[in-house]
C-alpha cells in the first residue's frame, strides 16, 4: 500500500505506540487523525506534529466512537486506514482482579475496536484501497500467568482480524494485526518486569516503524521478539508442556512483579 496521502485513524494515538505511530505515517505523508481520552495528554502529543488533528473521545463509549468517526471523517474527508490501538491492561491473579476491571479489559480491548470497525466500514469501502490495523500483544501468541484476561481479549482481537480479513478478501479492504512485545509505553511503566522474567523491552518507534512498513507490505500481521519470540511460539505450539515448566520456574518473581501492572 502507498501510504503518501493515506487518511488515517490511529485510536489511543496520544502517547506510546499509537503515538509512534501517528509520527511514522505523518512522515511517510500520510494524512493522520488520533484519538485520545484526556485532553492535555492530547494536546502534548499533537504538539509534537504540524497537520495532525486531534479528537478528544473514549472509544470505549458508543459516543465516543461515534464522534471519533464524526470528527475524523471531517478533518480527512474519507478513511482508508483504521488503526485500532486503544487499549488497557490489568495484570494479577484472575481471583483478586475486580469485576470492574475485567469488564473494562473486555470493552476497551475487544469490543470497541470490533464496533469501531463496524461503524467504518461504509468510509472503508469507499476508499477502495483500505486496511484495517489491529494492534494486538505477543501475549495474544503465549499466554503469560497473571494476564489471564487480557491475553483472552487480545487473542480474541487477533482471531477477529484473522475472520474479518478473510471476510473482506477481494473487496479493497486488508486486515493485519501487530503483536508487540514489550515496549517502553507509559501502559509499561507499573510493569516491574524484566528480561529476566520474559519482558525485554524495545522503542515504540521501533514497533511502529515495524507496523507501518507491514502496512506498507500489506502484511498479514507483525511480530516484535525476534528469533527468541518465534521460537517461544514454536515451543508452545509443539510442547505447551514446557512453556508451562518455565513460567511455573518464574511464578513467584513474575507475580511480584506484575501484580501493580495497571493502565486502564
Amino acid at each position: 500500500m502507498e501510504l503518501r496521502d493515506k487518511r488515517v485513524l490511529v485510536t489511543g494515538g496520544s502517547s506510546g505506540i499509537g503515538l509512534a505511530l501517528a509520527q511514522a505515517l505523518a512522515a511517510r505523508g500520510a494524512s493522520v487523525v488520533i484519538t485520545g481520552r484526556r485532553r492535555t495528554v492530547l494536546d502534548d502529543a499533537l504538539c509534537s506534529f504540524d497537520s495532525v488533528t486531534g479528537v478528544c473521545a473514549d472509544v470505549a463509549t458508543s459516543e465516543g466512537r461515534a464522534a471519533t468517526l464524526d470528527q475524523a471523517m471531517q478533518a480527512l474527508g474519507g478513511l482508508d486506514i483504521l488503526v485500532n490501538n486503544a487499549g488497557g491492561v490489568r495484570a494479577g491473579r484472575l481471583e483478586n482482579t475486580t469485576e470492574a476491571d475485567i469488564e473494562q479489559m473486555v470493552v476497551v480491548d475487544l469490543l470497541a475496536p470490533i464496533l469501531l470497525t463496524r461503524a467504518a466500514m461504509p468510509a472503508l469501502r469507499s476508499s477502495g484501497d483500505a486496511m484495517v490495523v489491529n494492534i494486538a500483544s505477543g501475549i495474544a501468541l503465549i499466554g503469560a500467568p497473571f494476564y489471564a484476561t487480557y491475553a483472552a481479549v487480545k487473542a480474541g482481537l487477533a482471531h477477529f482480524g484473522e475472520a474479518l480479513r478473510r471476510e473482506l478478501k477481494g473487496e479493497g479492504i486488508h486486515v493485519m494485526t501487530a503483536y508487540p512485545g514489550g515496549t517502553d509505553t507509559p501502559m509499561m511503566k507499573s510493569n516491574r518486569a524484566g528480561p529476566e522474567l520474559g519482558f525485554s523491552r524495545e522503542s515504540a518507534s521501533a514497533v511502529a516503524d515495524a507496523i507501518v512498513e507491514g502496512i506498507a507490505t500489506n502484511a498479514f500481521e507483525v511480530i516484535r521478539g525476534g528469533e527468541a519470540r518465534a521460537q517461544m511460539i514454536a515451543l508452545n505450539r509443539n510442547d505447551p508442556a514446557a512453556v508451562d515448566a518455565r513460567f511455573q520456574g518464574l511464578k513467584s518473581a513474575l507475580e511480584a512483579a506484575v501484580k501493580d501492572h495497571s493502565a486502564l
